[in-house]
């Protein structure tokens, strides 16, 4: 494989640093938080660095005198079958609403919007409300924090000299490191994935007279703690589901001192280097054939007995070996993709290469949003989207949540769920070009699990055949329509879709045909049979989706185009798929008549793409979701190579809505632009959203935080220079005149090939191709193709000669 190792493109580190501690005074947001936007703790939004390795997230951020560490595992939820009602009462969700949907598409006929409107709003609603105060018990349940540990150090914050805590994204470890009273001291942290634990070291020049490591758990939880000789261990239970959780930690003094447990906390004394070890699970299990008649149906682990045997494997490893392992599992991902963005004359003069040196992160993004170069942090912001999705989401959990896999309250914004609207699928945007593919499974296995619930939804809500989702979706196989009346958001029946489109871009990228067959294939399946039943044939032949909504924007219509767009993707990956496989013949015939059929896209009086079915569209309209551009981007049915003009009225939506937005808005825009190969704009964006809509510790604000934004902005970055959607593999599509030079290592794109590539003065120099799959290659750059077949396990170089043209294959 073409795979670099890890290099920054410059001597300052990939790394998140601060020069001044948080304060402690945060920890009561533990309590404290509840549904809402404003996080009550905002030094943990903005100033904690976080880590994970998609089971356990910890944020660390305390002062000098007691460490704070908030802790999260990824199944830990309230809500869900084993409530109070139990699993009756939390699956009786899902209203018999396909006769109203023959009123409502009826209503449209007769020209009575109101009807149709009114009809959609009552009766495709469902039953359980995602408020908890409208509904006792609630259902949907959220995201909730494991609790946090205080290691309080007996230090004050009195003669603190060079202050330093740091995420080096390059080993995934974070560190706190100081002088005090001529001592130095460095506190050393990482989640590990091959041992399923979290790992802390404090050391110090001389003997620490006293720690002490106090676990505070979930506030809403009921629990014992076990103390015995250097160790802790709670026992929990969630009070509104009775999720049983488990936490332990350990002390190990390598270099003496001693150690107990009391009180519920490990005492350390008289130890210059004391490694604590904590390993946290739950009782969750997925299921993607559950027994709607059990309230435990998403339960079979034992946190207890897990626990200890991960605890006990990881104790009898040295911390150099732990590192060494944690290490060696995150690099072999991580050092997949190197980038450098040029600009060597900037890195290197005094004026920007060595202030951005010396600035901490905070300092960094200040100079930024003044409006000065610093193309290392924009590599850093790059690979820091590849970091969190790799501590995030890793085999065997849950995909990241609305904020990966970190969050410090009980409750928090949108229960911190899995948003289906285009939020978790950002999430995934950059795993497969990035070279990321292991970090994938965990979609495609959430999508697993909303098949069988998503099958109830398409019966009772629509009387189709197939599995679809809705809005909102939590660990328990919620896949429906919740009770509000507001169908702006609340009306996605194009959101399984959306997600099974995923598993088509995964085989795309792999190849893994066996894979296809026995998973990706079947899904997909569902997913376009329900389309297919869910759009409507009109009275002039064309299929429509009706109702359809622009989400989160504007009216109930009779076709919204990201509805059509939606269903153009699904039922065109069905159709490939299965001629990849050589199966379904009919089917493959039904679904292209009816993709061949559905309402096409269509140009409105401002020579803009229209979002709805009706030219209603406002050309002063700054609304954060652009729908209606789908085809364009995630989806590939809009392109300037292939439809112009459609690709010209994109670029008139985009420039309706303006440049600015929120976070996760302006990744989306970033991509858009990308894929309309505008360079400069698109670099617009992702100055906008580096300057705008990022925080100091470089998670990206909506506000609140909400990670969709990171990963929405690394794929843009990504897309800028590597595109393979549009049937050709499009080097430097969107390069802007920033990136004057520069080279990149390891992006994937679909087919099976893995590419690294140099450019000049703006022009490409050479490229090296790595075949994974063995197929037929089409290069495309600068209005030149080159078409040549290719051999598995080949490399195959190319140049685009000294003037940046005629591109050639060279071996």
């Amino acid at each position: 494989m073409v795979s670099a190792a890890v290099s920054a493109s410059s001597e300052v580190p990939l790394e998140i640093w601060f020069s001044t501690p948080a304060e402690f005074d945060g920890h009561t947001a533990l309590t404290g938080l509840r549904t809402g936007m404003e996080n009550p703790d905002p030094q943990w939004e903005t100033s904690s660095l976080p880590l994970g390795n998609g089971f356990i997230g910890a944020n660390v951020m305390g002062p000098v005198s007691t460490e704070r560490v908030t802790l999260n595992e990824k199944s830990l939820w309230e809500g869900g079958p084993n409530i109070q009602g139990g699993a009756s009462y939390y699956w009786d969700v899902n209203k018999p609403s396909a006769s109203a949907v023959r009123d409502i598409r009826r209503a449209f006929m007769d020209g009575d919007i109101s009807l149709a409107d009114s009809l959609t709003r009552h009766c495709l609603n469902g039953k359980a409300s995602y408020e908890p105060s409208e509904e006792s018990p609630f259902r949907f349940g959220s995201f909730t924090t494991m609790g946090e540990l205080h290691i309080a150090t007996g230090l004050s914050q009195d003669g603190v000299t060079s202050y330093r805590r740091s995420l080096d994204i390059e080993d995934a470890v974070a560190e706190v490191s100081f002088e005090k009273d001529g001592t130095g001291y460095c506190r050393s942290f990482f989640v590990s994935y091959p041992d399923r634990a979290m790992v802390m070291r404090f050391s110090s020049g001389k003997p620490q007279e006293r720690l002490v490591l106090k676990y505070v758990p979930n506030p809403r939880s009921e629990g014992t703690f076990f103390g015995e000789g250097t160790s802790i261990l709670y026992s929990g239970r969630l009070s509104g589901n009775g999720m049983r959780f488990a936490v332990r930690v350990a002390a190990v003094l390598p270099g003496g001192g001693s150690a107990r447990a009391e009180d519920g906390c490990l005492v350390v004394e008289n130890a210059r280097d004391v490694v604590f070890i904590l390993t946290a699970g739950t009782d969750y299990r997925m299921n993607f054939n559950p027994d709607f008649s059990d309230p435990l149906t998403y339960a079979g682990g034992n946190p207890e007995a897990d626990t200890e045997a991960a605890l006990e494997a990881a104790m009898k490893k040295s911390y150099d070996e732990l590192l060494a392992r944690h290490t060696a599992d995150y690099q072999e991902l991580f050092g997949r993709v190197s980038l450098d963005l040029g600009g060597a004359a900037e890195k290197k003069a005094a004026s920007s290469y060595h202030v951005a040196q010396s600035l901490d992160t905070p300092g960094r993004l200040a100079r930024y949003r003044a409006g000065e170069k610093d193309f290392g942090l924009e590599e850093l912001y790059f690979q820091f989207g590849r970091y969190l999705l790799i501590s995030s989401s890793r085999q065997g959990t849950m995909p990241a949540n609305l904020q990966g896999i970190w969050h410090n309250g009980v409750d928090g914004p949108w229960h911190v769920d899995y948003h289906n609207n285009i939020n978790i699928q950002m999430n995934y945007w950059p795993a497969l070009v990035t070279g990321l593919q292991e970090c994938y499974p965990p979609l495609i296995d959430y999508i697993r699990s909303l098949e069988k619930p998503g099958e109830r939804v398409a019966r009772s809500c629509f009387g189709a055949g197939g599995w679809t989702a809705s809005i909102s979706s939590n660990i328990f196989g919620f896949a429906s329509p919740l009770s509000s009346t507001d169908m702006s958001w609340n009306l996605i029946p194009v959101a399984g879709p959306w997600l099974a489109v995923h598993l088509w871009e995964y085989y795309q990228y792999t190849q893994d045909k066996e894979w296809l067959r026995d998973i990706g294939y079947p899904l997909i399946k569902g997913s376009a049979d329900f389309t297919a039943d869910y759009l409507w044939k009109s009275p002039d032949g064309t299929y429509m989706a009706c109702p359809s909504t622009s989400p989160e924007h504007g009216p109930v219509d009779k076709g919204a185009t990201f509805a059509h767009a939606v269903s153009r993707e699904i039922l065109d990956a069905a159709v490939s798929a299965a001629s990849e496989l050589g199966i379904d013949a009919a089917d493959r015939e039904r679904r292209s008549g009816i993709l061949d059929s559905i309402a096409p896209y269509r140009i409105g009086r401002y020579g803009q793409l229209m979002e709805w079915s009706e030219d209603i569209d406002d050309p002063e309209d700054r609304h954060r979701h652009v729908n209606h551009l789908f085809g364009l981007h995630p989806g590939h049915t809009i392109s300037p190579l292939s439809t112009p003009e459609l690709a010209k009225a994109s670029e008139v939506v985009l420039e309706h809505r303006g440049d600015g937005a929120t976070g996760w808005s302006m990744a989306w825009k970033l991509n858009q632009w990308a894929r309309l190969h505008d360079g400069n704009r698109a670099y617009k964006l992702f100055r906008n959203l580096l300057k705008d809509g990022t925080v100091d510790n470089l998670w990206c604000s909506h506000p609140p935080f909400q990670i969709d934004g990171n990963f929405g902005g690394t794929a843009g970055m990504a897309e800028m220079l590597l595109q393979s959607h549009a049937g050709c593999i499009h080097l430097l599509p969107a390069l802007p005149s920033a990136w004057d030079d520069g080279k990149v290592s390891g992006l994937r794109a679909r087919g099976g090939f893995e590419l690294s590539f140099t450019w000049k003065d703006g022009r490409l120099e050479e490229c090296r191709i790595y075949s994974a799959a063995g197929h037929r290659c089409t290069v495309y750059y600068d209005g030149q193709y080159l078409d040549f077949p290719t051999e598995k396990g080949h490399f195959y170089h190319l140049s685009a000669g000294p003037d940046g043209h005629h591109l050639k294959l060279i071996n």
